[in-house]
């Protein structure tokens, strides 16, 4: 089977570059309707058929969110190029399969990584890789340990490749640092993409960044031109990343540490919230972290004490009494439970709303949360709801308990 693919009429201008690039990671950054994730999937479906011995794993954070992105956006692709005939699509498990060959499309979610080290394929190799909405990965140790899934050589004239397409929300993300900053390197293709290029929007959608570059000109910078920006609707506003000593603070009057431990193992990292609190000034400094999955409770007690931070009281996550009373046992014996109670989170929230944040660049982990900590969206009209979404939340969990003592309401209780 031979088709001829004319990339202007199959998805128009501005991807030339993108998508003849064939070195280790490819990378593009792009706001809404950049047409970045439909170019990417026309992409794939064209280079299986170029490539007989090629597999490709698609991932994203979490698998569930998988079929109606990614797996239809290939499949949209399949039907583009007029070759639906020659693709078998299934939802159970999500699997794409080039029927000339037997080549797979696999996809899987960080959330169960797993499945992700443990692919093996019938036919060629797993030699491309796929993560959309790059950004979801906070940590880029995770990212790391993903990348090794594409290992091993392979055939000639063959190539492996990581392609990574997201959002920019965040010029903080470990993303901007290791592709964007980093020195020319012919093993990366970083671009950047927008509305601009796509010469299918109708009135109506230019109408739409228009009106939010207008309106809204902070958020037109992101979601219109793909610019590196900061997330709309951040739980906490009032902080700002700045270098300082320790020792300098706590040589000021009434300064006093205050620490919170939030507990994870296999989805989401054991997470230690270090502070000082000028209660006075109403300013957090935030000077250090634990940001680590699969940590059992003796490996915490552990590096809490290697950290020297061990005869100070931890306020955790009460809802494992017995993780709390085994790190007492260790040798953690200030370790205490935070109190929860109803509209605990919100009270919590609206206290710590009145402190400036001040956060030492070393807690990157810290800075990742912050600035992707959001509150929940309603999803038919749009609007802000009282609540965050459940995600960049362990260490701001943390800082929570932490912070309960001081709440200026008995009452107050962080959970």
């Amino acid at each position: 089977m031979k088709n001829n693919i004319y990339l202007p009429d199959i998805v128009g201008k501005g991807y030339k570059t993108y998508w003849s690039f064939k070195g280790r990671f490819r990378v593009c950054k792009g706001s809404r309707a950049s047409k970045k994730s439909k170019t990417t999937a026309l992409n794939f479906i064209t280079r299986l058929i170029e490539y007989p011995s090629a597999n490709l794993l698609v991932v994203r954070k979490t698998y569930r969110t998988l079929k109606d992105s990614c797996f239809a956006e290939l499949k949209w692709a399949i039907d583009r190029l007029g070759v639906s005939n020659y693709f078998e699509c299934k939802l159970s498990p999500l699997e794409i399969t080039y029927k000339p060959t037997g080549q797979k499309i696999y996809f899987r979610g960080l959330d169960d990584p797993l499945k992700i080290t443990s692919i093996t394929v019938s036919t060629g190799v797993l030699c491309w890789l796929w993560v959309e909405e790059a950004y979801e990965i906070g940590s880029e140790s995770d990212f790391d340990i993903l990348q090794e899934s594409i290992r091993g050589e392979v055939p000639k004239g063959l190539f492996k490749q990581i392609t990574l397409t997201f959002n920019p929300w965040n010029e903080h993300h470990w993303l901007k640092k290791r592709f964007f900053d980093c020195e020319p390197n012919e093993d990366i293709l970083a671009i950047t993409t927008n509305y601009t290029i796509n010469e299918w929007l109708d009135d109506a959608d230019k109408k739409m960044f228009e009106d939010m570059k207008k309106h809204n000109p902070k958020r037109y910078q992101v979601a219109g031109l793909g610019n590196w920006g900061i997330t709309d609707g951040l739980v906490y506003e009032n902080f700002k990343i700045k270098d300082f000593s320790l020792l300098d603070i706590l040589k000021q009057n009434n300064i006093e540490t205050a620490f919170g431990l939030d507990f994870g193992y296999t989805n989401d990292p054991t997470a230690l919230f270090c502070s000082a609190i000028d209660i006075n000034n109403k300013i957090i400094y935030v000077f250090d972290e634990i940001y680590k999955k699969a940590l059992t409770n003796f490996d915490i007690a552990k590096l809490i004490k290697n950290m020297r931070y061990a005869k100070e009281k931890i306020i955790a996550d009460s809802a494992e009494p017995k993780s709390i009373y085994e790190l007492r046992e260790l040798g953690l014996q200030r370790v205490q439970g935070a109190k929860k109670g109803k509209d605990s989170l919100m009270h919590g929230i609206q206290y710590i709303q009145g402190f400036e944040i001040i956060i030492h660049p070393k807690c990157k982990n810290f800075i990742t949360e912050i600035n992707n900590y959001t509150w929940d969206k309603d999803k038919k009209t749009g609007k802000s709801l009282n609540k965050p979404i459940d995600e960049y939340n362990h260490l701001l969990d943390a800082m929570r308990y932490a912070l309960e003592s001081y709440a200026l309401q008995p009452t107050f209780t962080f959970g």
